[in-house]
């Protein structure tokens, strides 16, 4: 398979693979008899297993990825189908990730990402982190785990490699101190307004730290999330509550709290965009709007683009304030979605709020207790995230003026 075949490749639904190579004779190819899959090849088997994932885009695109690369480096480096890789194999196909060579071959030009049918696609962009080793090792341990369980496979050539252990962080690294947090408000508070463009980018950046912030949502809940997911309902003192529905990671669902202050900044923001105030349960219109296309969602990764737009922003107007603020700027250049659930989490919990409340409103674990139960703990996680956990846009200090040209 040469380079210019593996750039034009659509995905494991479209790869085709020579015969010689599909694994229909591969050397840990379990007994036919035994199988409990109709696949009677590998590409087959993959497909199979994907199949399980369907319904959730985001595990299903992570998945695939990792399976269309082993697969694309068993048939295209080792010259072997997936289902004869031995345990060596393996061995080598842990230093490939920290560096896939030859690189004309494997990564793309410049690190970038391209749609399938560039020529300058490739499976990897560059080489991985250490975390995304990590996930690698996990998804194909998992993949080649269930193989067995089906009997296509005899064994699993993962399961003897070792894993290093990764160590364990003594708190999260990755956020916002409140310091550097108080600065970044006071860059969009400070952005200028004079223009319809500068309106709309002055809108969408106010709400994109707002919902961030006050709600600790991931990039994909973001990105996936809808206006009409807010609801309104009377709590056991008969005032009026707001709540945001999230769909968050393996399709859990949970609601968070959303204070005056957030359904505040939503009507801001709706207005900002010719909407009403408030949003019905039918509204569809995005969480966040795109420039152009009103009423579809952003990508994950347009989102992660305009976060870190934010963040860039933010860090070059610190910089033009002097030497000083140099550090605090390169900490923002770091800074992402993730920082700012990151952020979420750590200031509330250092603001008093109780470490349950905090574990509920970021969906790291699921209440299941009695409705009654349910409704007490919500109308107390309720007054204590509203109480707590604020933005208090109005009372920053005034600050040096923004650049009057927004970085793309």
């Amino acid at each position: 398979m040469s380079n210019s075949q593996i750039a034009s490749i659509q995905t494991v639904e479209s790869l085709v693979i020579p015969e010689r190579l599909d694994g229909r004779d591969g050397t840990n190819r379990g007994d036919a008899r035994n199988s409990q899959l109709a696949a009677r090849n590998d590409l087959d088997a993959v497909r199979a297993w994907l199949a399980n994932y369907a319904d959730t885009k985001t595990t299903f695109d992570s998945y695939r990825k990792e399976a269309e690369r082993l697969l694309l480096w068993a048939v295209v480096q080792s010259g072997k189908p997936l289902s004869s890789l031995t345990h060596e194999d393996l061995l080598r196909y842990r230093p490939f990730l920290v560096d896939p060579q030859p690189a004309d071959r494997w990564v793309s030009a410049g690190g970038g990402k391209y749609p399938r049918g560039d020529a300058r696609w490739r499976p990897f962009n560059g080489p991985l982190s250490p975390a995304s080793q990590r996930q690698a090792h996990t998804i194909l341990n998992g993949m080649f785990t269930w193989l067995v369980d089906a009997g296509y496979l005899r064994g699993n050539p993962l399961a003897l490699l070792r894993q290093r252990a990764k160590r364990a962080s003594p708190r999260v690294t990755r956020y916002l101190s409140i310091a550097l947090w108080d600065e970044v408000k006071a860059f969009v508070g400070e952005l200028p307004r004079d223009t319809a463009l500068q309106q709309a980018y002055h809108a969408r950046c106010r709400w994109l730290t707002t919902l961030f912030y006050l709600q600790g949502m991931r990039l994909s809940e973001v990105a996936a999330g809808r206006m009409g997911d807010f609801s309104r309902r009377l709590g056991a003192d008969g005032r009026e509550q707001w709540w945001l529905d999230i769909i968050g990671k393996g399709e859990k669902e949970r609601i968070v709290p959303a204070s005056p202050e957030l359904v505040a900044e939503l009507a801001r923001y709706r207005q900002a965009n010719g909407l009403p105030p408030l949003p019905g349960r039918a509204d569809a219109t995005p969480l966040v709007i795109p420039f152009r296309g009103k009423s579809r969602c952003m990508s994950r990764s347009a989102m992660h683009d305009a976060i870190k737009s934010v963040f860039g922003n933010a860090a070059a107007w610190l910089r033009a304030r002097g030497p000083e603020f140099t550090d605090r700027a390169d900490e923002l250049d770091r800074a992402s979605a993730h920082w700012l659930r990151h952020t979420s989490g750590s200031h509330q919990a250092d603001g008093g709020v109780d470490l349950r409340t905090v574990r509920d409103n970021l969906g790291h674990v699921s209440l299941n207790t009695t409705s009654l139960y349910l409704h007490e703990e919500e109308d107390k996680r309720h007054r204590e995230t509203v109480g707590r956990h604020r933005m208090n846009w109005e009372q920053q200090p005034a600050a040096e003026p923004a650049p009057t040209k927004n970085r793309a």
